[in-house]
């Protein structure tokens, strides 16, 4: 072991943004480095990556991180993976080249597949399996749908010569050579059954899915493989991979049953720790690993909103009314409510607690005195309505109520959502000092599996808060704002 001070290195793969980040002992940020890269939209509803700016952004972020940070790369321990969950990559065995665009979790295309099914009477079966709803948010249907409009891929599959993963899985095969997983992304496909803790025979036939392209499911801190050498000058173990919300959920440190977090990235979503069981949802909520530490499987209820910060990015790039997203807090401010407006940012459909794939966004409310300032405050506004929804949901799933809830993910950084977000749901919101919770969370699973960090204990010790945002609405306006936005998500789902 290297006698200089060492760190953990953790790749954060998201919807629109490929971030490295180096954590020290204390989980302070000692290095960063972000690059953006494109989203591809085909047709409408569609949404696609390529795999190839994928892992070039990721490296070059990985590499950014280490001279940002002024170290070199045998001071790295070991490395953790975080990622965009669902997003679909199918490539070559032989020469690791993929054979199709990443078909992003956003995208769409698969809804008629899943009507298919749930006409099949087999929509419980997945339920009860996987703990998910039948939607095209996740992988499997989207492979369905892949080998089915290009048929050779198909058989190019069942001959052996693919690989299927996540985003995680890409990063894993890229760096090490290896196929594999963890739980809590293989939870995330429609094809991994939660209570076996194992690929389903039964789910793989409903989706045709041929299991020779499956990646290997190993715990989320643990072994996966080490770098090939001439990535960063050295080998480098690869410990630690958690899909995105669980990552963060273990950032926050919400290690017991009823812990919960929020976080608001390009989708907005909720989780809170079940403990050693699956809770069923009674609410359209998901049941879902929240990760494997070698000794188990811990759970947890989810709920999942599409569109989030999402709806700041296309205020500002389609709609050109933000030069910034930054500039959203002072418009929202400038005015003392929305006129009456509301906007349902269902650009996609929209998911927990609802999953209505054929909503769209729709705003209510227009009038000739609404402004850019009124409609700009409605969307924010719109991403804590949303928040609500899964709240509500969830403490009637799991009987807890909450008296606060932890929140990171860009947006957290707006301080009028925050507080609004505490008005509408009159529970505190509680910010970390170290926002960026989520690569956290794999950078602690990597090095809780090389000994970094003693223990849970000891990374609970390491979260601490920056701020708090109480609530200060009064019932009865609360009860007004709430009634307007679910007339709002009425007119939405209504429109077809």
């Amino acid at each position: 072991m290297s006698s200089k001070e060492q760190y953990i290195l953790a790749l954060d793969q998201g919807t629109t943004s490929s971030r490295a980040i180096l954590f020290n002992h204390e989980g302070i940020i000692i290095g960063v480095r972000q690059i953006p890269f494109n989203q591809i939209f085909p047709r409408p509803g569609w949404v696609e990556h390529d795999p190839e700016e994928i892992w070039a952004t990721q490296m070059e972020a990985a590499r950014g991180a280490i001279a940002s940070a002024q170290i070199e790369s045998d001071q790295i321990l070991a490395i953790g993976i975080t990622n965009q969950r669902e997003t679909t990559v199918v490539w070559e065995r032989d020469t690791g080249i993929p054979v199709y665009n990443a078909i992003v979790w956003q995208c769409r295309r698969s809804s008629g597949i899943c009507d298919e099914l749930r006409k099949d009477g087999v929509e419980s079966v997945i339920r009860d399996k996987t703990g998910l709803v039948l939607d095209a948010y996740f992988s499997g249907s989207n492979l369905t749908g892949l080998f089915r409009e290009r048929p050779y891929l198909r058989v190019r599959a069942e001959r052996g010569e693919l690989m299927f993963g996540t985003i995680d899985s890409w990063l894993i095969y890229r760096l090490t050579g290896n196929h594999a997983t963890d739980p809590t992304n293989a939870s995330r496909t429609l094809l991994f059954n939660i209570h076996k803790r194992e690929w389903d025979d039964e789910l793989l036939g409903l989706m045709g899915v041929p299991r020779s392209i499956l990646p290997e499911v190993l715990p989320s801190s643990g072994f996966f493989g080490a770098t090939r050498a001439e990535l960063f000058g050295t080998a480098i173990p690869v410990m630690g991979a958690a899909g995105d919300q669980q990552a963060a959920l273990f950032g926050h440190a919400c290690f017991e049953p009823g812990e919960a977090k929020n976080t608001y990235g390009t989708g907005c979503f909720t989780l809170m720790n079940t403990g050693p069981f699956p809770v069923a949802s009674a609410h359209n909520l998901l049941t879902t690993v929240a990760w494997d530490l070698g000794k188990g499987y811990t759970y947890a209820l989810e709920g999942s909103v599409f569109i989030a910060g999402a709806v700041i990015q296309w205020l500002r790039d389609q709609l050109g009314l933000l030069a910034d997203s930054a500039e959203s807090e002072g418009l929202a401010r400038s005015v003392p409510d929305t006129g009456g407006v509301y906007l349902v940012p269902a650009f996609v459909g929209l998911g927990a607690p609802y999953w209505d794939s054929e909503a769209r966004g729709t705003v209510v409310g227009i009038t000739r005195g609404t402004t850019k300032a009124h409609f700009v405050r409605a969307a924010l506004e719109a991403i804590a309505y949303e928040s609500r929804d899964l709240l509500d949901a969830m403490e009637k799933d799991s009987g807890r109520n909450l008296a606060s809830i932890k929140a990171d993910g860009g947006a957290s950084a707006n301080s009028f959502l925050m507080q609004f977000q505490a008005d509408i749901l009159d529970r505190k919101v509680v910010l970390p000092e170290v926002a960026e919770t989520t690569a956290l969370g794999a950078a602690y699973l990597a090095g809780l599996a090389v000994g970094y960090w003693s223990g849970l204990d000891e990374v609970r010790k390491n979260w601490r808060q920056r701020r708090e945002f109480r609530p200060e609405m009064d019932a009865a306006k609360r009860a007004s704002l709430v009634d307007g936005w679910r007339k709002a998500v009425k007119a939405a789902r209504s429109y077809r």
